[in-house]
């Protein structure tokens, strides 16, 4: 075995989705069954721990505190810990007496406009197909919840723990999105909000001008993941038994002294950049289209002459 390679894991990106959960919306009187889908999944790289000389994967045995013997599954249960360091423990049993009452139920509490929902709410995303006999009432409750602009907030029960979440449509699709308790959002108690800062008129004015140079529509495939990329391109280095080389980070700039010039200095930059991203898109732009009109006037004895040059010049570069 190769050390050097043996913390690596390639998981393949093609796998087909797997339903987790099956269930119901319960609408009224209306239920639709339904299969229920992770919708995200993370594309970080896998590690095992291993043990550097020999890349030998690291196993560990459940040790009990107590008596230091080690301990089979079946005889581990879940425990709580009191503030006086005593554990109650829970079996399974104790879980199977909970009133989940939602345990295979999406139940539609009540509809409400999407904005009221805060996002720091959400969770977890999921998407629900349609099972068995489930597809007439699954379009017909999407359709008439699409044309109302509206979300509907339901309480769910997966993998035993009961939640709110919302249910709205995506591509033809519901997605349920899990939702925090209101107890489990954090207050940020800061310490700056309390200050009186003053922030003068032309320096607001200029911040609003650097964020109107930067306004643009969202495409999240412009944007990727150069750490796992980098990352990946060093296990693929080290597999080829090849030398890493770390490029060079970028200078990182420090707090600005003067905000204000600081601020104009951005919004230059940013209409700079812009700028020269319309120009470069303008420029492809006008080539294709005089591209497909030269070729559209073109006699049709032009193509194979174009190609008869092409060879030539291929010749010469050869």
């Amino acid at each position: 075995m190769n050390p050097t390679i043996a913390f690596f894991e390639h998981r393949d990106e093609n796998v087909n989705m797997r339903s987790i959960w099956k269930g119901a919306i319960s609408f009224g009187l209306v239920t639709i069954p339904v299969k229920v889908y992770s919708a995200t999944e993370q594309k970080d790289v896998a590690f095992h721990q291993v043990h550097r000389v020999d890349g030998g994967r690291i196993k560990y045995k459940r040790i009990c505190s107590i008596d230091g013997q080690e301990v089979p599954y079946s005889d581990i249960a879940k425990g709580y810990e009191l503030a006086t360091g005593e554990m109650v423990v829970l079996t399974d049993e104790d879980f199977a007496d909970l009133p989940l009452t939602t345990s295979r139920r999406i139940d539609v509490l009540q509809f409400t406009p999407a904005e009221q929902i805060d996002p720091i709410y959400f969770a977890k995303s999921y998407y629900l197909e349609p099972d068995g006999q489930g597809t007439k009432p699954y379009v017909l409750l999407r359709d008439a919840l699409e044309r109302s602009g509206q979300v509907a907030v339901v309480k769910v029960a997966l993998r035993q723990r009961e939640s709110l979440a919302a249910l709205r449509v995506r591509n033809g699709v519901f997605v349920l999105e899990t939702m925090l308790w209101p107890d489990e959002i954090r207050e940020p108690d800061f310490a700056f909000l309390e200050e009186d800062v003053e922030v003068r008129p032309q320096e607001l004015k200029m911040a609003e001008s650097l964020i109107e140079t930067m306004v643009a529509d969202f495409d999240p495939t412009e944007y990727k993941d150069a750490y796992r990329e980098a990352l990946q391109e060093v296990i693929e280095a080290k597999v080829a038994g090849k030398e890493v080389v770390a490029p060079e980070a970028p200078a990182e700039a420090g707090p600005a002294v003067d905000l204000m010039a600081a601020l104009r200095a951005s919004v230059e930059a940013a209409k700079r950049e812009r700028q020269g991203a319309a120009a470069s898109s303008g420029g492809s732009a006008k080539a294709k289209s005089a591209g497909a009109a030269a070729k559209k006037a073109a006699p049709e004895g032009a193509d194979s002459g174009e190609k008869a040059l092409k060879k030539r010049k291929t010749r010469r570069s050869a």
